[in-house]
């Protein structure tokens, strides 16, 4: 395939300091604040220089009467005493304090802010991160030239832009090199066309994700979807919610995945993002050769941990998914918020350990990771669905649900077919927190079975 596609943006210089702004569009927002700073001093810069200006002009104006009638008559214009005091006076002092305004430099303040805020830009790695998320975007979405160059995505409101075709293409060939060798150990995933009479089921894993962020792919069948339910859910008798039920709904019967309507309110989920907001940072992923937490282009976001006893909504949310699930959250991992920045995503991956990676979790020491719980904290434009490319499920985001599945089977063994990802966000601003569930501390409880759970 051969991408042509606009990008919005200008070589800026490199940053004293990386914040890695275009993996989280939540803490991107504040370049808005900063360029809106440095408009206003440019603004105010213009107008001191426009000043500067019109001083210079009222000089120039009111000389060029001067030497007008004193050049009739020049000997007649000095044998005036007057006159003739003006006129030494101007070349003596008066033309120096033109001469100072002329050289009167305007742009300190400018300079001077522009300096302080030059070490909060984006640098390349930016740049070039963004440029790559509108390529993956165009290759997930399918959107052709045209498309992207207009700026014609789902949002009346996003700015347009057409003028830097020749320089993207430059920085995309420059990638396109670099990454050769990588594309071509994975161009049968990638690159395979689809051949007529080949049941989804068959293709890639690559082909399915980017079907199923789209809303095709693997469709239930008919008599799979009447099995499908919503239900009002009590977590077992729980006391807090025997009076007022938890609504659920079917998302998907293998594996079971459950979706929990308006679980989490509009002013909870404030609060969380409030406090994850200064902790935001780079999302990494085990590696499986180290075992360390690492950073990888495949995913795309900025997350920040909670922990129950730092503020009351963040303990009154795990108390919330242990009263409806039935597992103790004392051995669960702290509360992870995930911000998503421009393109974000997490390509398909498992939550728990597989049995190559006996030490993924050793340090926790509470076992592999049971179950998954992810609550959506903003409705997204367009892109950015919880998929599972081996069974075929497309769950879209929907601000105040949370959506719930178990990782393992009850024999401790992984269910391969939750194999997931966080489709890439193709317009708007996806925040996300989950919460991992691990084995131990559930020995002598009574979780809810799936069964339980419909």
């Amino acid at each position: 395939m051969i991408w042509h596609i606009l990008i919005i943006g200008i070589l800026l210089p490199q940053s004293l300091a990386h914040p890695g702004f275009f993996t989280s569009i939540g803490q991107m927002t504040d370049l808005i604040h900063t360029e809106k700073d440095l408009v206003t001093s440019l603004k105010d810069y213009i107008k001191a220089e426009e000043d500067k200006l019109e001083q210079i002009k009222k000089w120039a104006e009111k000389l060029d009467r001067l030497t007008s009638t004193a050049t009739k008559d020049p000997e007649g214009f000095v044998g005036h005493p007057v006159n003739a005091f003006k006129l030494m006076k101007r070349l003596n002092t008066e033309w120096s304090e033109l001469e100072n305004l002329v050289l009167k430099d305007m742009s300190d303040g400018f300079i001077s802010n522009l300096t302080i805020q030059r070490q909060y830009f984006p640098n390349d790695e930016d740049q070039v991160g963004a440029a790559k998320a509108l390529l993956r975007l165009q290759d997930t979405y399918n959107l052709d030239t045209d498309t992207i160059s207009k700026g014609n995505l789902p949002d009346p409101e996003h700015q347009r832009a057409n003028g830097n075709l020749k320089y993207f293409e430059y920085i995309m060939a420059k990638e396109k090199d670099v990454n050769k060798s990588a594309s071509d150990d994975q161009s049968d995933q990638k690159t395979t066309p689809k051949k007529k009479g080949v049941a989804v089921d068959y293709l890639p894993e690559r082909q399915k994700y980017e079907m199923l962020c789209r809303g095709e792919g693997i469709k239930m069948t008919p008599r799979r979807q009447k099995k499908l339910f919503c239900r009002y859910h009590d977590g077992n008798r729980n006391p807090k919610f025997i009076l007022a039920p938890a609504k659920q709904e079917d998302e998907w019967d293998k594996p079971r995945i459950i979706r929990f309507h308006d679980i989490i309110s509009d002013a909870e989920i404030e609060i969380v993002k409030d406090l994850a907001k200064p902790r935001l940072s780079r999302a990494t992923v085990h590696d499986p050769e180290t075992g360390k937490l690492t950073t990888a282009q495949y995913r795309v976001s900025k997350s920040a941990w909670l922990s129950g006893y730092e503020n009351p909504v963040v303990s009154r949310i795990n108390m919330r998914i242990q009263d409806l699930t039935g597992l103790d959250v004392s051995t669960a991992e702290e509360l992870q918020v995930a911000n998503y920045g421009v393109g974000g995503q997490y390509e398909p991956h498992f939550d728990f350990a597989r049995k190559d990676e006996p030490d993924a979790f050793k340090e926790l020491g509470t076992g592999n990771r049971i179950a998954t719980w992810l609550f959506y904290m903003s409705d997204v434009s367009a892109g950015g669905a919880t998929v599972f490319p081996e069974v075929g499920a497309s769950v879209w985001p929907k601000k105040g649900t949370a959506v719930f599945w178990y990782n393992l089977f009850a024999s401790g063994e992984g269910d391969y077919s939750t194999r997931h990802a966080a489709c890439p966000v193709l317009v708007g601003n996806k925040w996300v927190s989950n919460k991992w569930l691990h084995e131990r501390g559930q020995e002598f409880r009574r979780p809810c079975t799936l069964s339980e759970l419909e």
